[in-house]
């Protein structure tokens, strides 16, 4: 195998396909990244089992052929080689010659016949979004997930379709994450499926295009595939029935106030510097007449602000985690924000009019 890449090409392939290489693995050829040419394309490859990452590189192709080399030591070697062309030659026995200007390694690979390939995923069916909603809707919700691996099913997101559009749930056990999004085209698409909270993550990450790019998302029952650009990704979705979030949304509210998002964000940003790791007091919301009044007291010290906001219906008082409060309030492009509250025991809702969004927040218990 001979190739000759530009290092900005090889680079930006290598950082796609990282993203679904273990840190470790009793596997050792899962710690590679394939390269895999044949007579015109260079296809570089990554699978931890669970995640597989697929992109092509722009190349000249001297000679076909297919290597797996250790990911740490290729990608070192290529970030560190001048920005010029890069040519990797390999022999017979899987060794590789990785030369740009002056500068030449010679690292063992192994053979690629070594290397899984990628689960077949039938295209049956399928959504198409563009690539800006899609990585937003993940950024808007992905916080929400749980990192607790005992409880499987929250360390992922539920995707499914509602009245012709899709919708994409995390929750965490304190908190909901719900995100609406028109769509291009739905395919057969009906079901729901959870996703992996990391392959989602990784994805928000790669997809880098526009309102005007399509991403492709095709769904079986053990696998999704996301096709963009010259990439391919497929992940194992996660097994069992998510969370029946419609029963915990309601419209019933006995008190209603609207903010302006960016004077929310700012007080939320000065009480938690009074919060730092198990001290996480929750911040005091108080609200009388059109006055809401925050306030934190914590080992460290404690504040006390006021907001004027625009409110209908009862006073009310409650406590909540600021940093809960704070990440769905900057998931939020609107500058007036809409919180529903029904008492000091039941969570607060935000969401606006069109229920494009809605964030569900339970309330913490204070004296």
């Amino acid at each position: 195998m001979k190739i000759v890449c530009s290092k900005s090409n090889l680079l930006q392939g290598i950082n796609i396909v990282l993203r679904a290489v273990p840190a470790h693995s009793s596997l050792n050829v899962l710690e590679c990244i394939l390269i895999d040419v044949d007579d015109d394309t260079i296809t570089l490859t990554a699978n931890n089992m669970e995640l597989g990452i697929e992109t092509k590189v722009v190349g000249d192709i001297i000679e076909p052929g297919r290597i797996a080399l250790n990911a740490k030591f290729f990608s070192d070697i290529v970030r560190k080689l001048a920005d010029n062309n890069i040519t990797i030659e390999t022999d017979e026995y899987y060794h590789a010659n990785i030369s740009c200007e002056k500068a030449k390694f010679d690292i063992p690979g192994r053979s690629g016949e070594d290397f899984p390939e990628l689960p077949s995923v039938d295209k049956t069916k399928s959504v198409v979004l563009n690539q800006f909603s899609f990585r937003s809707m993940i950024n808007e919700t992905i916080f929400s997930i749980s990192d607790i691996e005992e409880n499987k099913i929250m360390t992922g997101e539920s995707i499914k379709m509602v009245d012709g559009r899709i919708r994409i749930t995390s929750l965490d056990g304190h908190r909901i994450a719900m995100r609406y999004y028109d769509i291009k085209e739905n395919n057969g698409f009906d079901g729901d499926i959870i996703v992996p909270g990391k392959a989602l993550s990784d994805l928000a990450r790669i997809v880098q295009g526009d309102a005007y790019s399509d991403i492709n998302m095709f769904v079986t029952d053990y696998h999704a595939l996301f096709e963009f650009d010259n990439t391919r990704v497929v992940t194992r979705l996660l097994e069992g029935k998510y969370y029946p979030v419609d029963q915990m949304l309601t419209d019933d509210y006995d008190t209603k106030i609207e903010v302006n998002k960016q004077d929310f964000i700012n007080c939320l940003d000065r009480s938690i510097l009074l919060t730092s790791g198990s001290d996480s007091k929750p911040i005091i919301l108080n609200l009388v007449g059109n006055n809401m009044e925050f306030t934190i007291t914590s080992d460290i010290g404690s504040m006390r602000e006021n907001l004027e906001v625009t409110r209908e219906g009862k006073d009310f008082r409650a406590g909540f985690n600021p940093k809960f409060l704070l990440d769905a309030f900057k998931a939020i492009d609107d500058e007036t924000i809409s919180i529903y509250f029904i008492n000091d025991k039941t969570p607060c809702s935000i969401k606006n009019d069109n229920k494009d969004y809605i964030y569900i927040i339970l309330p913490v218990t204070i004296s």
